[in-house]
Formats: C-alpha cells, structure tokens, sequence
C-alpha cells in the first residue's frame, strides 16, 4: 500500500471539488421563487464564460484538436447542458437528499460502464470496494437526515425526481469522460472542461428569458446566483480538470461522493439540521472510500474474462 504523489494531487483536487459543490445545496435554501431550471443554467452558463475567459489562451492553442473530434465534443457539450438541470430539478422535486443520491450515487457505476466500453479500462477492485463504502455510506447518511426533513412529495413526484438524479448522474459521468479522453487526445485538461462548458452556456444562457425571471429579484438571490455561478461551478470545475490530469473519471467521480457528506456537515453547522447515528456511520463510510482512493492498491479483476471489453 503506497502513497502515489501525482494520484495524490488528483484526489485532493477533487476533494476540494466536492467541498465547493457541497455548498451549493446550503446556498440554494437561501434563495426565494427562483426556478431550479434557472438555478442551474445561471450557474453552469455564467461558468462556461468565465472558464472560457479564464482558459483562453489555451482554448486558443487547443481549440483546432477540440474541433477535430466533432462528435465527441457535442456530447460533451450536450452532456454539460442537460446536467445541471437534471440534477437541480431532481432536488427541487424530490428533496435535496433523494435528488442528491440519485445523481451522485449513481455517477461513479457510469462513469465505470463508459470506461469499460469506449476506454476499455480495467476497474480493479480497489475502486468496487471503495464504490460499496461510498454507495453505502451515502444510503446512511440520506436514512439518517430523513426524519429531520419534512417531505409534501408523493411517489409519483420522488420517481420523477430519481429519473432525473439518474439523467443527471450519466451527464456527468458522461462529461467527465468525454474531457478525459480530449485530454488523453493532447487537449490541455483546462481547455478540454471550459471548451465543454462554453458550448454549454450558448446553450443554457438563453433559456434564462424564460425562466430567470427571479434570478436578481432581491440581494440575495443575486448573491446566491453568482456566488454558485463563480465558486462551486468555475473554481470546483477548474480543480476537477486539473484532477483529471491524473486519475481516471471512475476513480474522480466516487470521490465526489464526499460531496453529499459535505453538504450534510455544514447543514449540521450552518442551518442547525441534525441526523441519527445511522448518518454519522455513513460519513464515515464515505471517509474510508477517500482513503482507499488516495492509496495504491495492486489488485485488479475482470468481470468480463472472455469478453474485449475489461471491467
């Protein structure tokens, strides 16, 4: 069991990743009458420009290889825009806890199928271990804060909402994939994210005529909207391409299931929300999934033996 530096780099930039997104949810309960659709394409569209700005010039020394894997890009790109109103609407319908689960939980087995069959990766059972303390632990953690949230939604309205966790969930996977694999292509990691997510934005910034009406209706709201546009969204995304310079997509998106964790501590601390042993036992759970993604374990397995595809 050893400690690998440049994997090392990669986890901890992901970790600080997830801390940023963590604060998306206290943040959101801030706000008043603004859509989840707006929310999410504010926040995602205003990040697309700014990683466009921030990234030019090496969007410019990069952007002929981008163009040149035309398909790929405009998956990426529709992946981009499709996530953030999958995953803020699955919350928005079903609560933060189901809506958060459902996308987040369901990433890393996505993220894991698509690599196995367009990357051919060999998934070692290091990551199936580290998957089953995340997964379970965040099934704790979601048990554990039930009983201190109030829910009006009925079963129809909690299955919409998984079905969109689970759209947003494959987005993601999909999109991370898509700007490892331009990085894989010789695209700078900082070109491959903010060249995804500037086409994203040409996309998601209009729908806000329709939808964005509240957006700046009050200081807060206006406070909230940059605050997750600039923070969560630019500086999270901008350490996550950097991460992907060392560890595979598998790997970065089961350490994002610190992310719920995260939003459950500070709603602990911040809003005064309490949960059961149950959630404390999870939060561990999702603790010891870092450790084994921060370490290097020499073991592997393949489902599929006699198959081309390894996972």
């Amino acid at each position: 069991m050893l400690v690998n530096a440049n994997n090392l780099k990669g986890v901890l930039a992901v970790v600080a990743a997830s801390f940023l997104w963590g604060t998306t949810g206290i943040m959101a309960t801030f706000t008043t009458n603004v859509s989840s659709l707006a929310i999410g394409a504010f926040a995602m569209g205003v990040a697309g420009v700014l990683l466009v700005l921030i990234n030019f010039s090496y969007l410019a020394q990069n952007y002929r290889l981008i163009l040149k894997q035309k398909m790929l890009y405009s998956l990426g790109v529709l992946s981009v825009t499709v996530y953030p109103l999958a995953f803020y609407s699955s919350m928005r319908i079903s609560g933060v806890a189901i809506g958060t689960i459902a996308s987040l939980a369901t990433a890393p087995i996505f993220a894991a199928i698509i690599e196995c069959l367009f990357s051919q990766k060999v998934i070692s059972k290091q990551w199936v271990i580290s998957f089953a303390f995340g997964a379970i632990g965040i099934i704790l953690l979601t048990a554990g804060k039930e009983n201190t949230l109030s829910s009006t939604a009925n079963t129809y309205q909690h299955t919409v909402g998984v079905v969109l966790g689970c759209i947003a969930g494959i987005t993601y996977a999909c999109y991370s994939w898509i700007a490892r694999a331009l990085i894989d292509k010789g695209v700078h990691p900082r070109s491959a994210l903010s060249g995804l997510f500037g086409g994203a934005a040409i996309l998601l910034l209009p729908s806000l005529w329709f939808t964005g009406d509240n957006l700046f209706s009050n200081k807060t709201n206006g406070f909230v909207s940059l605050y997750m546009a600039i923070v969560p969204m630019c500086l999270g995304y901008l350490l996550f391409s950097y991460a992907l310079k060392f560890i595979d997509t598998s790997r970065a998106t089961v350490i994002t299931l610190l992310e719920p964790l995260i939003a459950t501590i500070l709603a602990v601390f911040l809003l005064g929300e309490s949960f059961q042993v149950t959630g404390w036992l999870g939060g561990l759970l999702v603790f010891l999934c870092l450790i084994i993604q921060s370490v290097k374990l020499n073991f592997s397995f393949n489902l599929f033996k006699s198959n081309k595809y390894n996972l």
